[in-house]
């Protein structure tokens, strides 16, 4: 068999094993969170909120009024200029948004996880291809370098951030991807002694559909950009440098012709302004590191960073106190390196959160650098077996961790599966949302609106039993009814005030979900 044509066996079977094992988890994805819903929503809805519907408080409603949010409907196939405009409105760019609305154009009229999903399935198919081609580069001077490459770029894949990044319905995936190729043609850069056209368009399109996916992408680009341009300088090449800076900033006028309300977000929306705020807190930028670096150490190394980094210590200390000599420096470290240490800093203090899904882009470059660098360590001060020994059982050991730990990626809900069947099944009744409005995060639960047939959303109502009799006196409480209540409210008097009201002498506690209690009184 020829080399070319089994590389490319080996690579379509990696392919086949991880999108599997991604098929399975988004099978066990049991619930969304709010900014999925968002996803859903402002990719198919005809405005960003479906709270701001005169008719949304105080009314009973089907599940169908609910799954309009969240799928396309028969006559909106093919229509997408109501997406450009929630992202007008919203405050992230279009373009994930519109591959998600015509994903979802195969799944007409009602609510469905998977076409979020296998968009960013096939995304992560590149994505692995991609990070191959960037370990041949970082590992070009070992032996069985794509053997090497392969094992690496599959285990980045199938870390729990990146299934975290799979199932997740946001931009995050395609955010990755982005990055990639952006490090790639990077790479192909540093090669290239002549000013090259072609690679420079190709660099300039990746800087487009970057920003264009998400404005955080910029992080990561102007540390490349630095980077290239210190060379250039150095070197003397101006005219490279002359190009180079004239693809970014084609790229960046051709992000502002197609979405000129990137600068609105970037400098004076609310994310944008936070950001800003967040940059000049130099008080939490410490304590978000750390925070950072927990969710790090979780999900892009399954709870094993912590010892691989007081592994390399050791090493590095074991090699300086016996004079070893470092191995070779690789030209390719410094892009993977730098940019992703100036991303996850300043991701760190200008995310409005400390959550994952912030750094979810870097995730798998992060994995497999600290991996070299650890590789490197190693062969060093051990022949090249001992040092593949090594490696291969730090490697089993992030892999079974999960396992052991039972670590599950961020957003599958496992513990969210029952409640989900529950209120679509047995407990399908009239169910209401005491909905205290200074805590708005429907968009949390609004996956349990759209699967029970009847519900009401009372908004900062005074709990009197008129009130409750006017919201639930001509329904059919035969078989109970189902409560959500937010934050900020005293539960057991609402609770009391629905029994005394409606003649109900039972109630139980069903679960926590992501903003509020859910309640069966019968």
């Amino acid at each position: 068999m020829k080399t070319k044509t089994k590389e490319i066996l080996i690579i379509a079977l990696v392919l086949v094993i991880q999108t599997i094992t991604y098929i399975i988890c988004g099978i066990q994805k049991s619930y969304i969170h709010m900014d999925e819903a968002y996803s859903l929503g402002l990719a198919s809805y005809e405005r960003t909120e479906i709270q701001d519907n005169e008719d949304f408080y105080n009314t009973w409603h089907t599940k169908d009024y609910y799954e309009d949010y969240l799928s396309v409907q028969e006559d909106e196939i093919g229509k997408y200029k109501q997406v450009y405009e929630n992202q007008k409105n919203d405050v992230h760019p279009p373009l994930y948004y519109l591959i998600l609305r015509f994903a979802m154009g195969f799944n007409v009229g009602h609510f469905s996880k998977w076409p979020g999903i296998i968009v960013n399935i096939i995304i992560f198919a590149f994505i692995t291809v991609f990070m191959y081609l960037i370990l041949q580069k970082l590992l070009v001077n070992e032996t069985n370098v794509k053997e090497k490459a392969i094992l690496l770029a599959f285990l980045s894949s199938i870390t729990m951030a990146s299934l975290t990044n799979v199932i997740y319905i946001r931009m995050y995936a395609l955010a990755t991807l982005n990055i990639l190729i952006t490090t790639f043609l990077h790479m192909k850069l540093l090669e290239t002694e002549e000013i090259n056209i072609k690679l420079l368009a190709l660099i300039g399109i990746l800087a487009l559909v970057g920003v264009l996916t998400h404005y955080y992408y910029l992080f990561f680009l102007f540390m490349l950009y630095i980077i290239f341009a210190v060379k250039y300088i150095k070197q003397k090449q101006y005219k490279h440098l002359v190009a180079y800076t004239l693809t970014m900033a084609i790229a960046g006028i051709m992000s502002l012709i197609i979405f000129p309300y990137s600068i609105k977000h970037m400098f004076f929306g609310y994310r944008g302004q936070g950001a800003m705020d967040n940059m000049t807190d130099i008080s939490k930028f410490v304590t978000n590191i750390v925070l950072y670096l927990q969710k790090l150490n979780r999900f892009a190394f399954n709870n094993v960073l912590l010892p691989i980094a007081i592994l390399i210590i050791i090493l590095c200390i074991y090699r300086s106190k016996n004079k070893v000599e470092s191995t070779q420096k690789n030209k390719y470290e410094k892009l993977i390196l730098l940019p992703c240490t100036f991303y996850f800093l300043v991701v760190a203090i200008a995310s409005p959160w400390i959550e994952l899904r912030y750094i979810m882009p870097v995730c798998s470059l992060i994995f497999i650098m600290i991996l070299y660098y650890l590789y490197k360590i190693l062969k060093s001060i051990f022949k090249e077996k001992t040092s593949n020994i090594i490696i291969a059982t730090v490697l089993v050991v992030t892999l079974i961790m999960p396992f052991v730990l039972k670590i599950e990626p961020e957003v599958l809900y496992s513990d969210k599966r029952e409640i989900v069947k529950q209120l679509q099944n047995e407990l399908n009744v009239p169910t209401v949302f005491f909905f205290n409005s200074n805590n708005n995060r429907f968009l949390d639960d609004i996956l349990l609106f759209a699967t029970v047939d009847i519900s009401y959303v009372a908004k900062d109502i005074e709990y009197t039993t008129d009130n409750i009799q006017s919201i639930l006196g001509d329904k059919d409480l035969s078989k109970g009814i189902v409560v959500f209540i937010n934050e900020g409210q005293e539960n057991d008097t609402i609770i009391d005030v629905v029994k005394k009201a409606m003649n109900l002498t039972n109630s139980e506690y069903l679960k926590r979900l992501n903003a509020c209690d859910v309640y069966y009184i019968n």
